[in-house]
C-alpha cells in the first residue's frame, strides 16, 4: 500500500509541474516517500 501511495504522490506532483509549465519534477520524485511518512505517521 505504501508504494502505490508514494508513486501516487510522484505521479500527481509531476503532472502538476506539467501542467503549471513551469519547475523540475525532479524534487517531486525525490521528496515523495518523505511526504509520505511526514502525513501518515
Amino acid at each position: 500500500m505504501s508504494l502505490q501511495s508514494v508513486n501516487a504522490i510522484r505521479f500527481l506532483g509531476v503532472d502538476a509541474i506539467n501542467k503549471s509549465n513551469s519547475g523540475h519534477p525532479g524534487i517531486v520524485m525525490g521528496a515523495a516517500p518523505m511526504a509520505y511518512s511526514l502525513f501518515t505517521k
